[in-house]
């Protein structure tokens, strides 16, 4: 057990920090939202109420999708273009797919490669876009459950004004949904450039996503090795 949680200690922090910092903001937007109703006039929601809201299904898919999305384009990004000196980088004359000799594929397998890449076919294309492929179809399926949350919280606040409700396709083509939207995304790839070029010059010793300290700047650590 001892060595379980040591060997999956990144994914076991990460999982702990998500659900701890998700059940924060259920509480946190519960008592925003108790707020905002008792301001206008109108009775609380309980919590379990709140948490199967739309309220709050919009607040949570509307991050979860900007972060896949991030990854997503990321990964694509990064088969074909390159910078030079990051450690997130392949190293300049790597770009595109690589070759399968490179990527351990079909008669270059190794004896403990995963099953699907020492086949041909479907099997391994699926295989070979695997990591994309969930990624961008958690980005589509957060991105809608954003969209239809969003739609109804929309049409909500518009009958408490004594507005018309708007059909789906016209609320994800309104101001308010891609405000909110560009909101996260415009965020999310200042963070990736910033990481991509900050770890040019910058250095954390001990870290997977730093070059060895003493790594020159335009030496990707691939390079290095």
């Amino acid at each position: 057990m001892r060595r379980a949680v040591r060997d999956n200690g990144l994914s076991l922090a990460f999982l702990g920090i998500f659900l701890l910092t998700l059940v924060g903001q259920s509480f946190a937007g519960h008592a925003y939202d108790n707020e905002q109703l008792t301001q206008h006039g109108e009775a609380p929601v309980g919590y379990l109420d709140y948490i199967s809201s739309s309220s709050f299904l919009v607040d949570v898919a509307e991050n979860w999708q900007s972060e896949f999305l991030q990854f997503f384009v990321f990964i694509l990004a990064t088969v074909w273009l390159v910078q030079r000196g990051s450690p997130e980088s392949k190293k300049p004359g790597d770009e595109g797919v690589g070759s399968d000799e490179e990527q351990y594929v079909g008669e270059y397998a190794r004896p403990d490669s995963p099953a699907w890449a020492r086949v041909r076919g479907a099997r391994l294309w699926l295989y070979s876009n695997s990591l994309l492929l969930v990624m961008g179809g958690i980005f589509l399926l957060s991105w809608l459950a954003q969209s239809l949350a969003g739609h109804v919280v929309a049409n909500e606040e518009a009958a408490s004004h004594g507005v018309p409700a708007q059909t789906w396709l016209e609320y994800v083509g309104s101001p308010e949904f891609w405000n909110r939207t560009l909101q996260n995304w415009q965020s999310e790839f200042l963070a990736v450039g910033a990481m991509v070029t900050f770890s040019i010059y910058l250095r954390q010793r001990g870290s997977s996503e730093s070059k060895p300290v003493g790594t020159p700047h335009r030496t990707t650590s691939v390079e290095a090795e």
